[in-house]
């Protein structure tokens, strides 16, 4: 048996056990953790103010997540009029990540995408241009000598790195625990008031709570990954490069510290020439708009849709 097929099982047997437990208790596993459609979703444009993010030859990441960011407002709002579409910026000024987390939190959100550019190191190139004569000694006191030996010279430089692509993050597994303090600190925003009634005597700390919010953390990242996916299907699909969802080990805290399900976009590498003028024009932020507009479609419709077979178009 294969350790993903372990796995599996393993998932299963634990689910099936909490689902029961939670029976006991005369909860509804399934009540609490569906919550139907989407009507909040939380805009970050990454960075801002005084924080430049990335730097590329002529621009700074924070301008191009700001302007990407409000495309991709318009653009869903368009294509989702009765969707409440809430921004953690619209100009150029600094939240550190727990105001921006608050904020997310704060407006309700069942979605929570943050909007930023990737960036690589330059790479570094070297090669012999001739020797040069170093003197050296060795001994000490009357028997002291010095000598003299060739050495190569070199000269050094870097050139911009052709790392490219469009990635999508989600918060490592590693930091479920960091995801599940915030769903406890913020229950109000996915518990309703028949289901506040259901557990309200239950202390925080105790199992059955515990298996909550377990079960809603488990739900997001499951969520957070299958948007992530659809997100880079959709670049994808207009030929971008792309480098495929990832879990996000290190560096975005918001990420675990909002009560929702999140995905953390890097539209492409602002340390790349071409990608970076890509970037900066009108029709490449629009596209990145485009494309996350579609990929919340068909999440959407997953969401609502449950038994189809396939995503919305």
């Amino acid at each position: 048996m294969t350790y993903i097929m372990r796995k599996k099982i393993l998932t299963f047997i634990t689910l099936t056990g909490c689902f029961i437990f939670l029976a006991s208790f005369k909860i509804s596993p399934a009540r609490f953790l569906q919550r139907p459609g989407i009507r909040t979703i939380v805009i970050d444009a990454g960075h801002g103010g005084k924080d430049g993010g990335a730097q590329g030859n002529y621009s700074w990441e924070k301008d191009i997540t700001l302007q990407i960011a409000l495309k991709l407002q318009k653009t869903l709002q368009d294509a989702m009029p009765d969707v409440n579409i809430v921004m953690t910026r619209t100009t150029d000024v600094f939240d550190a990540p727990p105001i921006k987390a608050n904020k997310a939190n704060s407006a309700n959100g069942d979605l929570f995408i943050s909007i930023h550019c990737d960036a690589a190191d330059p790479q570094r190139h070297s090669e012999q241009t001739g020797t040069k004569t170093q003197t050296y000694y060795t001994g000490k006191g009357k028997s002291r000598k010095k000598h003299t030996r060739k050495v190569p010279t070199y000269r050094y430089w870097t050139t911009p790195n052709p790392a490219k692509g469009a990635s999508t993050y989600i918060w490592a597994a590693h930091k479920n625990d960091d995801k599940e303090l915030a769903m406890r600190e913020n229950e109000s925003l996915y518990i309703d008031s028949s289901q506040a009634n259901e557990i309200k005597d239950f202390d925080p700390d105790s199992p059955e709570k515990m298996i909550l919010y377990r079960l809603k953390t488990q739900q997001y990242f499951e969520r957070s990954a299958s948007l992530a996916l659809t997100v880079e299907e959709e670049f994808s699909s207009i030929g971008r490069s792309v480098r495929d969802a990832l879990q996000r080990q290190v560096g975005i805290w918001v990420l675990q510290a909002t009560a929702m399900p999140s995905i953390l976009v890097e539209t492409g590498y602002i340390t790349n020439p071409e990608e970076e003028d890509y970037l900066n024009s009108d029709k490449g932020q629009q596209e990145t708009a485009d494309v996350i507009t579609k990929a919340v479609i068909r999440y959407r419709y997953s969401l609502e849709h449950p038994n189809s077979t396939g995503n919305s178009n």
